[in-house]
């Protein structure tokens, strides 16, 4: 099964979060169902292809 790392918090009755993976990207659910749910479509559309210049997190090696 696959899986990606996601931030997630609730605030004034919505939560919100994006993946780790693309921070600039964010979504809100009604519940943390919802916002599961909204998290996966999200991570479909970012990785498709169809999105032109997603920006992405990416970690450098320095030695």
């Amino acid at each position: 099964m696959e899986s990606t790392k996601y931030i997630y918090w609730q605030d004034q009755g919505q939560w919100l979060g994006y993946l780790q993976e693309y921070p600039d990207y964010w979504t809100q659910g009604d519940s943390f169902e919802d916002l599961q749910s909204h998290l996966r479509d999200l991570y479909l559309d970012l990785t498709s292809g169809e999105i032109p210049g997603v920006r992405k997190l990416a970690e450098l090696t320095l030695r």
